[in-house]
């Protein structure tokens, strides 16, 4: 009889084989590297990623702010180090600031984001850094060194059992290796978005003044909409002085040319722009959850958590033994859509009745699904679905917790899917998101004083100093475009 090791050499060999690592030579760095994944793989990959990342978050509906992210990508990308690939730009419908690249030429940017930057040159400085991910073929060679890195580890862990009882550890272990990698990354995109930023004419040093902004928000880490990614990205200061530096070096090389800001003209695009959550697409108040697009409400259990998503709304138990998960079905009907479920889940059922739920026809059901854990043990989570047609459309919610907390729970999950109703309140109906604001100020004054003189609410003056990225002692001079937040 083989070995475990042994076994592990040739499961090792087969699979190396299988991926078929080539030596691909690096768009950027023109030098040889291991990679697994193909550009037309990565092509793909992207195509795939795309639908789940537009489901997710949604996409944020600004034609004019669009065509001017599509014509000036479309520029830079040509003059990238992959001017072939044709690359993809979306506003994501999300108050988080953040931007992001998937393989294959596909970038992020968020609505959150935009309402931070004050100038054309922050954004397009962004928009090259994320460029970068790509041409770099960051997650490529990524998912490259995490399959080289969990297969080692696998063989560790086959051929050992104390490397196998400290499995946990060591991926922790290998995780953070990869996020140094990352952060490396990271450097290099921000060495592209300055050279792709300033061949296409756009000041570099904006994008260095943004990570101020982002430093800033990260020392005030309560306030919404903080942020996501510092937990890969290397530390904005030493970001700052790395891109004054390259975007000095790369300035000296079109000496005499003026590079453009264009503070005035962004601030114009981005006037009207969806600030912070939109109602429009529910919100919660005193443990209700209203939605006015859709006119519906239902009122969940006191202390839990809720969050809400495009797709669908999650809620969970304060000792996290239950949760509710709550999404529109894509069947017609109640029992079609109840049935699907049933298949979909691998669901047995315990009981299955027909209900009205606020006048709206739907299907109650309970039911179970079995697993084996992996100590052989079977384990049991129960479900309390209802599946209510409202206004041509069905919505479905489901109430999850194991055999031994469902019924403790079972009320909850009743009285949450009982509770749904059509949202009828003028109050409800009409609320309506806080909006970026274009002001010019009318005189010479101090950012404070401009902020007083639109009316603004003075506990509101410290977000919208970082807003517009600046003091609120500030001189300002007369005809000076400002940020405010109205509806």
């Amino acid at each position: 009889m083989k070995t475990t090791k042994s076994i592990f050499s040739i499961l090792l060999i087969a699979s190396l084989i299988f991926l078929v690592p080539s030596c691909a030579i690096n768009p950027v760095t023109g030098k040889k590297q291991i990679m697994f994944v193909s550009e037309e793989q990565e092509i793909a990959m992207g195509a795939q990623y795309h639908p789940s990342v537009v489901s997710t978050f949604g996409i944020y509906d600004s034609p004019v702010i669009q065509k001017f992210i599509e014509e000036k990508g479309t520029e830079m990308g040509k003059i990238s180090h992959r001017p072939n690939l044709k690359y993809h730009f979306t506003i994501l419908d999300s108050p988080v600031v953040n931007a992001f690249a998937v393989p294959g030429g596909y970038l992020y940017v968020t609505r959150g984001i935009l309402a931070q930057f004050n100038s054309e040159a922050e954004l397009i400085g962004v928009l090259g850094h994320e460029m970068g991910h790509v041409t770099a073929r960051h997650s490529a060679q990524q998912q490259t060194n995490q399959t080289i890195g969990q297969a080692v580890l696998l063989g560790g862990m086959l051929a050992s059992k104390e490397i196998y009882k400290l499995a946990d550890e060591a991926m922790a272990g290998m995780q953070l290796l990869f996020m140094s990698f990352s952060r490396e990354n990271e450097r290099e995109s921000d060495r592209l978005g300055v050279e792709y930023a300033t061949k296409i004419g756009y000041d570099a040093h904006k994008m260095a003044d943004f990570f101020q902004v982002l430093e800033k928000m990260s020392m005030g880490s309560e306030q919404a909409g903080v942020p996501t990614f510092f937990s890969t990205h290397p530390n904005p200061e030493d970001r700052f002085n790395s891109v004054h530096r390259i975007s000095d070096e790369w300035q000296a090389k079109y000496p005499g040319k003026n590079f453009i800001v264009d503070t005035n003209d962004y601030l114009s695009m981005i006037d009207g722009i969806v600030y912070g959550e939109d109602p429009r697409q529910g919100f919660v108040e005193n443990n209700t959850f209203y939605h006015p697009e859709l006119k519906f409400k239902f009122a969940f259990p006191s202390g839990w958590k809720l969050v809400n998503a495009p797709t669908q709304v999650q809620m969970a138990a304060p000792d996290q033994k239950a949760g509710i998960i709550f999404m529109l079905s894509d069947e017609s009907t109640p029992a079609a859509a109840s049935q699907k479920a049933i298949s979909d889940l691998k669901l047995s059922i315990i009981e299955s009745k027909d209900v009205k739920v606020n006048g709206n026809n739907a299907v109650a059901v309970i039911s179970q699904q079995a697993s084996q854990s992996q100590s052989g043990q079977q384990q049991v989570i129960k479900l309390c679905s209802y599946f209510i047609q409202k206004d041509g459309k069905v919505y479905t919610f489901h109430g999850i917790a194991s055999d031994a907390d469902f019924n403790q729970f079972l009320p909850s999950f009743q009285s949450t899917m009982k509770g749904f109703a059509t949202l009828t309140e003028a109050s409800k109906l009409n609320v309506k998101p806080d909006r970026i604001r274009i002001k010019t100020v009318q005189k010479t004054s101090t950012l404070a004083d401009a902020f007083a003189y639109f009316k603004v609410p003075k506990e509101q003056y410290k977000e919208l100093a970082l807003l517009n990225n600046m003091e609120l002692n500030q001189q300002l001079t007369r005809g000076k475009l400002i940020k405010v937040i109205s509806q």
